[in-house]
C-alpha cells in the first residue's frame, strides 16, 4: 500500500478537476494534451524529469511498443530493440542514412523512454541498393502520373510567352511613343524578357515546385551580378547609347572632334560612333568614350575663325607692321567684316617681334583650308612690301684657331646695322592697305570627305543609325 500511494494519489486529486472540466462548455475552448505545443511553449516549459521508481515490466512494454512500431515500417525491418531503466537501445541496419535520426526520433516520443542509444547503420549491401532501385521506379511512376499538370503547366507558360512576344512585335507602337528605334527595340526586349521569366514562374508554381522556382530565381540573380560585372564595357556602351540617342551632340556628317579624333559623322550605332577621318577612313568610337569626351563641333556654328603668326625684325615698329597686317586682311573679299579681322603681338623673340593675325570667314560660303592659305601669303606680301623685314634666325661663324669645332654664335640686335624705325605715321604702312593680288581659286567649300559621307549615308540607309534631327541638340 505504501508503494501504490504515490500513483493513486494524483488519480484521486485529478478527478474532481475532470468532471468539473466535462460540465463547463468553455473546456473546448483550452488546448488538447494532443495538440502539439509550439515553439515558445516549449521553450517556456520546464525540463522533463525522470522518475526515481519503475514498474517491473515497463521496459518490456517499451521495447513491445517500439517494435510495434517498427514492424509497420518497411524501413526499419532490420532495427532491433532493447530497453533498461527507459534506456533504449537501437541497432540493425537501415537502408538509407536519414532513417537512422528517423528512427531515433520515432523512439525518443514513447512514453517512459529517457534516451536513447543509437547503433543503427547504413546496409551499404547489394540487396539494399536493388531495393533502392525499386524505390526509383515508384518515384518513376509517380512522375509519370504528374505528366498531364506538367503539359499544362508547359501549355500556360508556351501561352505567356507567345503573348509577350506578340506584344513585343508591335514595332509601329513602340517607335511611336518611344523618341527612336534603338529605345522601342530595348522596350521590345525587355517585354520578351519578362515574358519568359514569368512563363517560367507560373509553370514551376503550378506543378508545385516553390522550392525550385526560389532556387531558379536566386540562380539567375547570381548569374546577373557575374554577368553585370564581366561585360560592364558592353553594358556601359548601351547606355552612353541610349543617352546619347536623347540627348544627340551631332548630326550626321558634321565636322567634330572627340577629343584628339577628328572627322565627320557617318552614323551613331548602337555599340560605337562611326567617323571618316579627313583622310577618308573610317573610324569607329566606343559610345561610352564619346559620352564622356570632350567634343569639338566645328560644322554647328558658320562662323569660323583662322590665325597664323608671323614675325616682324625687332627694329621695325611692331604696331605699325599689326596694323598694316590687319587691314590686308580686311581687305580680302572671304574675310568678314564682323566680326572684324585682328592682329595681336603675342611674343618678342630673340631677332622678332611675333605678331599673330587672326580672321573670320563664313564657312557656307568659303573653305575654311582655303581662305587660310591664300591670307598667310597676302599678310607676308603686304608686310615685305611695306618695308617691313620677316627675319629668320641669324648665325655668326667663328673660326678659333685653337679647337678643331666651329661654334656658332647668335647674333645680338645690338651687333646688327642699324635700320630706320617705321612708324604708322610715315612710310608704306601709312598708306591704306589696298587688297593685294591673289591668285584665281575657287574658294567655295567643297568638301570631298563631307560628299563621300552623304554617298555612304545613302548607300547604308538600311543599317541602324540613332542620329535624328527631330531629335534635341544639347
Amino acid at each position: 500500500m505504501i508503494r501504490r500511494l504515490p500513483k493513486l494519489l494524483p488519480a484521486r486529486l485529478f478527478a474532481p478537476l475532470l468532471l468539473l472540466l466535462a460540465a463547463n462548455p468553455a473546456w473546448a475552448m483550452l488546448p488538447t494534451l494532443e495538440t502539439p505545443a509550439t515553439p515558445a511553449a516549449e521553450a517556456s516549459a520546464p525540463p522533463q524529469t525522470i522518475e526515481d521508481t519503475q514498474d517491473s515490466g515497463s521496459d518490456a512494454r517499451i521495447a513491445s511498443r517500439i517494435r510495434g512500431i517498427f514492424r509497420e515500417l518497411p524501413a526499419f525491418a532490420g532495427v532491433d530493440v532493447a530497453a533498461s531503466q527507459g534506456v533504449v537501445a537501437l541497432s540493425g541496419t537501415v537502408p538509407t542514412q536519414e532513417d537512422i535520426a528517423r528512427a531515433e526520433a520515432i523512439a525518443g516520443r514513447v512514453s517512459g523512454v529517457v534516451t536513447v542509444e543509437n547503433a543503427i547503420e547504413r546496409d551499404v549491401s547489394v540487396g539494399a541498393s536493388l531495393d533502392g532501385l525499386a524505390g526509383i521506379g515508384e518515384r518513376i511512376d509517380d512522375l509519370a502520373g504528374l505528366l498531364p499538370l506538367f503539359a499544362i503547366a508547359v501549355g500556360v507558360a508556351l501561352a505567356i510567352v507567345a503573348l509577350g512576344y506578340l506584344l513585343a512585335g508591335f514595332t509601329a507602337l513602340w517607335r511611336r511613343v518611344t523618341p527612336n528605334s534603338f529605345l522601342a527595340e530595348l522596350i521590345a526586349s525587355a517585354i520578351r524578357f519578362a515574358a519568359v521569366v514569368l512563363g517560367i514562374v507560373v509553370a514551376l508554381d503550378m506543378i508545385g515546385a516553390g522550392t525550385l522556382m526560389g532556387a531558379v530565381l536566386g540562380g539567375a540573380g547570381v548569374i546577373g551580378i557575374a554577368l553585370g560585372f564581366a561585360m560592364r564595357d558592353t553594358i556601359e556602351n548601351y547606355v552612353a547609347s541610349l543617352m546619347l540617342s536623347l540627348r544627340q551632340p551631332f548630326r550626321a556628317n558634321e565636322w567634330v572632334m572627340i577629343d584628339d579624333l577628328e572627322g565627320r559623322v557617318i552614323r551613331l550605332t548602337s555599340r560605337a560612333t562611326v567617323l571618316m577621318t579627313l583622310d577618308g577612313n573610317h573610324l569607329r568610337i566606343p559610345n561610352a568614350q564619346v559620352f564622356k569626351a570632350v567634343i569639338t563641333n566645328f560644322t554647328r556654328n558658320p562662323q569660323r575663325r583662322f590665325q597664323f603668326d608671323l614675325g616682324v625684325d625687332a627694329d621695325d615698329d611692331a604696331s605699325a607692321a599689326r596694323i598694316l597686317g590687319r587691314d590686308t586682311l580686311a581687305a580680302l573679299p572671304f574675310v568678314l567684316e564682323d566680326p572684324p579681322p585682328e592682329g595681336r603681338i603675342v611674343e618678342v623673340g630673340e631677332s622678332n617681334v611675333v605678331i599673330r593675325f587672326l580672321g573670320w570667314i563664313d564657312q557656307n560660303e568659303s573653305d575654311w583650308f582655303k581662305t587660310q592659305s591664300q591670307a598667310i601669303p597676302a599678310v607676308k606680301q603686304a608686310l615685305e612690301a611695306g618695308g617691313f623685314a620677316l627675319p629668320e634666325p641669324i648665325y655668326r661663324l667663328r673660326l678659333d684657331p685653337r679647337s678643331a669645332t666651329v661654334p656658332f654664335e647668335n647674333i645680338n640686335a645690338a651687333e646688327r646695322p642699324a635700320q630706320p624705325r617705321r612708324s604708322p605715321a610715315s612710310g608704306p604702312a601709312s598708306e591704306p592697305a589696298a587688297a593685294p593680288a591673289l591668285p584665281h581659286e575657287d574658294l567655295r567649300p567643297a568638301d570631298e570627305v563631307a560628299q563621300m559621307v552623304e554617298a555612304e549615308r545613302a548607300a547604308g540607309a538600311g543599317e541602324t543609325d540613332l542620329l535624328d534631327s527631330s531629335r534635341p541638340v544639347e
